[in-house]
């Protein structure tokens, strides 16, 4: 009896290791939610990153790819995230206000010379201390993804900040670009972008302002008769996870994961200028809208008229966050 029960305890725990074991080795599951389609520079960016990750990492990680709100919406997905239900997204920085106001310098109208300038500010230490602004949230970003430098369209020539006083603007929820319109003598009125075409239609509103790619894919120079190139602010994504989730990877795991990471997001962000480029170029040779240059006095004038924006928001974002903003641009400004 002895004897059978010793053997029966050790089968048992036999198997408990095996078990154990078994779980030990199962690859590690990252989803990666996404509300683009996969044509886009972010969904391409996704099988990008589930592409390599196979590739060096075959039998340690698996990926998931969810496009289209697939799995989770733009109202769920991060607080999916917090509860480790999904583990990388790419949300647009606007959808971070609740969790940290210091990512509003990115809306700040005109703060940055071009894109160039905001990579620089991304690549410093105050712009990679941004990206763990949100870890008390359990959201730790691993990397800002490019949409685009943001442009004005409009019903009318925009070639003054006075030129808008009175028209209605498009936006994304936020603070800082209502402000922003506020200051020019405009108003504005936060839709969900698959509206705007038809609110620009109809003349619900008059103007908008998005990159390049999102007025041509979306065809919005054919209800535009004007877009002005005013580079004023930055329309981007941060690639973030669950900081739990991240730091319990094991360490060797995970640095191959980082520099993937690093490889995608230097392959998201160049096709996302490519594509900008190329969508500016059709926008131009398809007649629908004047695009307008601005001279350097002009642009002058525009990032004056938007400096009381800045002092505005200068205690939520932080002045220390500001003035590294600033000090990207090639030329010293006060």
């Amino acid at each position: 009896m002895l004897k059978s029960f010793l053997a029966m305890a050790a089968c048992a725990l036999a198997l408990a290791v095996v078990s154990v074991q078994a779980a030990s080795q199962r690859p590690i599951l990252i989803k990666f939610s996404h509300v683009v389609a996969d044509n886009t520079p972010k969904g391409q960016g996704a099988l990008l990153f589930k592409q390599l990750v196979e590739e060096r990492l075959a039998g340690k990680v698996r990926v998931e790819v969810y496009a289209n709100s697939s799995l989770y919406g733009d109202a769920d997905e991060l607080e999916a995230l917090r509860k480790n239900e999904v583990q990388l997204l790419a949300p647009s920085l606007a959808k971070f206000g609740q969790y940290t106001q210091q990512l509003q310098v990115f809306d700040l109208p005109f703060l940055f010379d071009d894109l160039d300038a905001v990579n620089r500010f991304q690549k410093r230490a105050k712009g990679r201390q941004l990206l763990r602004s949100m870890e008390a949230h359990d959201i730790v970003g691993l990397a800002y993804w490019h949409n685009g430098m943001k442009q004005l369209s409009a019903s009318k020539a925009l070639l003054l900040p006075t030129d808008a006083a009175g028209l209605n603007f498009r936006i994304q929820p936020s603070e800082v670009l209502d402000a922003q319109f506020r200051q020019l003598g405009a108003q504005s009125q936060a839709m969900p972008f698959a509206e705007v075409f038809e609110a620009l239609q109809s003349g619900r509103v008059q103007g908008a302002e998005n990159p390049w790619s999102n007025i041509y894919s979306k065809n919005l120079h054919r209800v535009q008769p004007y877009i002005t190139e005013t580079n004023h602010g930055v329309l981007d994504y941060m690639l973030v996870s669950n900081p739990r989730f991240w730091y319990a990877i094991p360490h060797t795991i995970r640095v191959e994961l980082e520099g993937i990471v690093d490889e995608v997001t230097y392959a998201v962000n160049r096709q996302a200028e490519a594509d900008n480029r190329a969508d500016r170029q059709r926008i131009e040779a398809s007649g629908s809208s004047q695009v307008i240059g601005l001279s350097a006095e002009q642009r002058e004038a525009w990032r004056n008229a938007m400096r009381p924006v800045w002092r505005q928001f200068e205690a939520q974002i932080g002045a220390d966050v500001l003035k590294a903003a600033q000090a990207v641009n090639r030329k010293s400004r006060p």
